[in-house]
């Protein structure tokens, strides 16, 4: 694929398999697994994700899902849900982020929900996710940056092979409203991998 390809040309499969994971874009309907997963796990994300200020309703959920899926089909973000392949329960969600497909640039990111914590499931993503960017987008460059107080988010970062590239630092309003700095990680092609 060159740089100049439009992305909306593009066939990018929407659902990648790891070992005990279903990856997939979002689909119509899954705003009621969202928001039990959100719900449960208020309290773990709400330091670190936006959209964990406040609860929300089953509507705002699905209609993120909606939107969500919008982006996919138009390959603007790649939002992607995690399943447990054998249950089926909705454990997560990451995705492909800030995309710049010039120079097939991406950023990832990730939640889990808090039952689901601890069990290497978003590592396991993150890999999945990373792989597939490299395989079906021909990423050059894949991203993950947190909070540089998010340890754990960090640490998911390290076990999946991304390198430590920088502090951004006073860079970000915090949710609770204090500057606060940004650790950056990535792989690049050619570095990280082939």
């Amino acid at each position: 694929m060159t740089h100049s390809v439009d992305p909306i040309m593009l066939s990018i499969p929407e659902r990648l398999e790891t070992e005990r994971l279903l990856i997939r874009a979002p689909l119509w309907g899954d705003g009621t697994a969202m928001n039990e997963a959100i719900l449960e796990s208020l309290e773990e994300l709400r330091p670190w994700m936006p959209f964990a200020r406040t609860a929300p309703t089953l509507e705002d959920s699905e209609k993120h899902i909606r939107l969500a899926r919008v982006e996919y089909l138009k390959h603007s973000e790649l939002h992607m849900l995690i399943f447990n392949k054998h249950t089926g329960e909705l454990i997560g969600s990451s995705g492909l982020h800030r995309i710049d497909w010039d120079i097939r640039s991406f950023e990832t990111g990730y939640w889990i929900r808090t039952s689901c914590a601890g069990k290497g499931y978003i590592t396991e993503a993150v890999n999945g996710i990373a792989d597939f960017a490299i395989r079906e987008l021909e990423a050059n460059r894949i991203e993950i940056r947190c909070n540089a107080k998010n340890v754990k988010s960090a640490a998911v970062a390290e076990r999946a092979g991304f390198t430590l590239e920088g502090i951004y630092r006073n860079n970000r309003r915090g949710e609770n409203g204090e500057l606060e700095n940004t650790k950056v990680f990535a792989k690049v092609r050619g570095i990280e991998y082939e």
